[in-house]
C-alpha cells in the first residue's frame, strides 16, 4: 500500500516534473519568474545556467528565490516554495551536474554540446535551492 508525501518534505510536489517557475527578486523586490529544468537529488535541488544571466544576477544581490512546478511555458501547476540560492563550485557543482544529466539524459547532453559549440559551456554555473 502506497502512502501519500507528506507535506514537510520541501520537494515532494517536484517529484515526476520536467520544470519548476523560479522567481528571483530584483532590488525592487519585483519577482522574475523563470521556467527552468532542474533535477533532485535526495534533499537537494540543482540547476544550471549561465554565470552573467539575470537570474544568478539577481540570487548574487538576493539569495531568496521561490519555485513551483510549471510546464515549458511557465504556468504555474502546482504549490508554491520558498527557498535560498547558493552558488555551487567543484565537487558540488560535478554533482550537480551529474543529477541533470541523470534526469534529461540525451536532451541534456545535446543541450551541453550546443553550449560548447556557442562558447558558453565554460560560463555555466550551478545552483543549489534549498527549501525554507
Amino acid at each position: 500500500m502506497q502512502t501519500a508525501p507528506t507535506a514537510n518534505v520541501p520537494f515532494d510536489a517536484l517529484r515526476g516534473e520536467q520544470y519548476i517557475s523560479l522567481v528571483t527578486f530584483r532590488k525592487n523586490g519585483e519577482g522574475v519568474p523563470t521556467p527552468i529544468w532542474f533535477a533532485l537529488h535526495g534533499d537537494r535541488l540543482y540547476f544550471m545556467t549561465i554565470a552573467d544571466s539575470g537570474k544568478i544576477k539577481r540570487i548574487r544581490n538576493n539569495s531568496h528565490v521561490e519555485f513551483a512546478p510549471c510546464d515549458r511555458a511557465g504556468t504555474i501547476h502546482g504549490p508554491k516554495r520558498s527557498g535560498k540560492a547558493f552558488l555551487l563550485a567543484g565537487d558540488a557543482a560535478e554533482a550537480a551536474d551529474r543529477a541533470l544529466n541523470r534526469k534529461y539524459g540525451l536532451m541534456k547532453r545535446l543541450f551541453d554540446i550546443g553550449m560548447g559549440l556557442t562558447g558558453t559551456a565554460r560560463k555555466r554555473v550551478y545552483v543549489e535551492i534549498l527549501a525554507e
